[in-house]
């Protein structure tokens, strides 16, 4: 079925190249109308009715919406391109980037993975006494509501609308629908007997559960980022307006809810720690909100209080944490398809402007709305939680053919990460191609979009493949005459080692516990081998070493010597005396030799030398047919018992 894309000039304040938008839209692209949200939503419903429809509006949602509800039909699909690319002192040239958008809205959307979060209404309230009984009060014809005090209020209610208990608040863990607190010093309402209820004897270490918590106390929070912990609403028991505001949202969470699964873990690629030794902490470091914690070998993250920012995706040098919401291959596609598009269409030296979702769409609907609006080469890409938005990103937009990258996160959004990544970006050679603004008058951003000076790439790469070869392959673009590694800052994901070969007895426990296999050995030899390109720098082969013989060399090798296997250091082998077979290391099978020849007791004669110079096999049937053998002493006897 042809899908048809619906123009609308909206009331005659913007222009639209029909040219351009028909060029990157497969579909039939209408002539453009004036009104189609009000004298012309005949035509909607016309259109509705008879195929799949795309309208060029975002403004009008809900109404679009209920004209498909009406007409018993799927709702339409939306691209918004008034705002980005009508409303400009450059819409006269803005015909490229409206045929972007155009496109990248045509892109299938990945299916999110989802789980149900059941919640039962059980609600915890914390804070002072008049304030929180009031909460409780408003709250317990929709809730099951407990709350929870310090000290034993001066009346209690005795209609038992809600339960009231005394103590102190020792932790709490969890999320919304799966919340567990522990409490000290515990007492519960007695109710019964003449007067005031009574309380129960105090007692410690007492657990519940509860859905949702209500925290309206003064100071310090029970989690870091409770912005972003689902269930667990706080607000300052000093502004009615923010009290009320949480009880309203507290009433709407009883029901069953779905939470997307932002991240996916490969506890198989993580690098965490090995054999109780600590290598990699990269995301443990990086998250906000305490989803990760540690798990012997690799991490564990908690789906529940994860709260999707990407920042441990961005980080992880593994790619053992993968963003899903979105994914990167879909992230790749987006920047792919507005950079190719904007260039097939006309347009030159587009630029990426890489937004959050609400925030930043909020401020180009203003700049375009009252103001300049955004220039005709800059295209908004908007995103859930742009510090996810790390160095193989940046390098992959500028990669596809975008002259530069401005990131404008919201005032809440965390930029630590952010920064350190646009670090990493520049030193692998994207230059002064990123910014990042921290403006909240859109007037102001529009202004700092308007100052351009930065070309393109010639030659645009495809983004195929995971964060690190896409990362690689625009590497490579941006930097076609480098011969020598780039040097980077200390932690980054990409690098060498350098071995004391003095120091280093080959020992190889470097190998046995590097995740990637980077450091190898040689079945056949004695010898370290090392491929840089697997090289995560997680530091493991360094805090493994017992002779710490291992540096880490954090670099960015672009030649093909970095895919290939070098020797870091070799030694020869050790001959068995007997069979010939080379087993061990010459150096070290001499050196021990000659620490215990005729200085240990149980190295005092030629032949016990004689066992530290074979071969496994050879020492075993040497031992068995000696004249002091263990093997000849027969049958072990059967114990003796009791009964005997």
């Amino acid at each position: 079925m042809t899908e048809t894309l619906m123009l609308c000039d909206c009331l005659g304040s913007q222009e639209l190249d029909t040219a351009a938008i028909s060029a990157a839209f497969p579909g039939r692209c209408s002539s453009v109308h004036t009104s189609l949200c009000t004298t012309q939503a005949n035509l909607v419903e016309g259109s509705l009715s008879s195929g799949s429809v795309i309208i060029a509006c975002q403004q009008e949602r809900a109404r679009f919406e209920e004209i498909a509800a009406s007409l018993a039909v799927d709702a339409p699909g939306l691209v918004d391109l008034r705002d980005r690319a009508g409303w400009s002192d450059e819409a006269d040239k803005a015909g490229p980037k409206q045929a972007s958008l155009v496109a990248e809205a045509m892109l299938p959307t990945p299916e999110t993975r989802l789980v149900d979060v059941e919640s039962e209404g059980l609600c915890l309230v914390l804070g002072q006494t008049e304030i929180a009984m009031d909460i409780a009060t408003q709250l317990a014809n929709l809730l099951s509501v407990t709350v929870l005090l310090e000290a034993e209020p001066d009346d209690v209610p005795v209609d038992r609308m809600f339960d009231v208990v005394i103590g102190k608040l020792r932790s709490a863990t969890g999320a919304f629908g799966g919340f567990v607190v522990k409490l000290d010093a515990l007492r519960q309402i007695v109710p019964g007997g003449r007067g005031s209820f009574g309380f129960t004897a105090p007692r410690d270490g007492a657990a519940s559960e509860c859905d949702i918590i209500v925290d309206v106390r003064k100071g310090i929070s029970l989690f870091v980022a409770p912005e972003k912990r689902d269930g667990y609403l706080r607000a300052d028991p000093g502004r009615p307006a923010a009290v009320g505001k949480l009880i309203l949202e507290a009433s709407q969470l009883v029901g069953s809810f779905e939470k997307p699964l932002y991240v996916r873990l490969n506890e198989s690629l993580c690098a965490h720690s090995r054999s109780k030794q600590i290598g990699c902490t990269r995301c443990l470091d990086t998250c906000s909100t305490g989803a990760i914690s540690p798990a012997g070998d690799h991490v564990s993250i908690d789906a529940m209080v994860c709260a999707g920012c990407g920042e441990c995706a961005a980080v992880c040098p593994a790619s053992a944490i993968t963003h899903e919401w979105p994914s990167v291959e879909h992230l790749f596609k987006r920047m792919e398809v507005l950079a190719s598009t904007f260039r097939k269409t006309g347009g030159n030296n587009p630029r990426l402007l890489v937004h959050t979702a609400q925030y930043g769409s909020e401020m180009i609907s203003l700049a375009a709305r009252y103001g300049r609006g955004l220039p005709a080469d800059v295209i908004p890409m908007a995103m859930e939680g742009i510090s996810g938005f790390g160095h193989a990103e940046m390098l992959a937009a500028i990669g596809v053919g975008f002259a530069e990258v401005v990131l404008l996160p919201s005032p809440a959004t965390p930029t630590d990460t952010l920064k350190s990544q646009m670090h990493l970006a520049e030193c692998i050679g994207t230059g002064n191609r990123i910014r990042l603004l921290d403006v909240s008058d859109p007037d102001e951003l529009s202004d700092l979009l308007y100052e351009r000076n930065l070309t393109s790439l010639e030659q645009p790469i495809l983004p195929l493949g995971t964060r690190k070869q896409v990362a690689r392959m625009a590497a490579l673009a941006l930097n076609p005459d480098v011969d020598a590694p780039l040097p980077l800052p200390p932690g980054s994901p990409y690098g060498a080692i350098t071995v004391d070969t003095e120091a280093c007895t080959l020992c190889m426990a470097c190998s046995a516990h590097c995740p990637t296999g980077a450091i190898r050995d040689n079945t056949e030899r004695p010898e370290l081998r090392f491929q840089e390109d697997s090289c995560i720098q997680c530091g493991l082969c360094s805090k493994i070493c017992p002779e710490s013989a291992i540096t880490l060399e954090p670099r960015f090798h672009l030649g093909k010597e970095s895919m290939e296997i070098t020797v870091l250091n070799e030694e020869e082998p050790f001959l068995c005396v007997e069979c010939g077979k080379a087993f061990g290391v010459r150096s070290m099978i001499e050196r021990i030799t000659g620490q215990l020849a005729n200085k240990h007791s149980m190295f005092s004669n030629e032949s016990t030398i004689r066992l530290m110079k074979m071969c496994d096999d050879c020492r075993i049937l040497s031992q068995y047919h000696s004249e002091n053998s263990p093997f000849a002493a027969g049958a072990r006897p059967l114990p003796r018992t009791a009964n005997d």
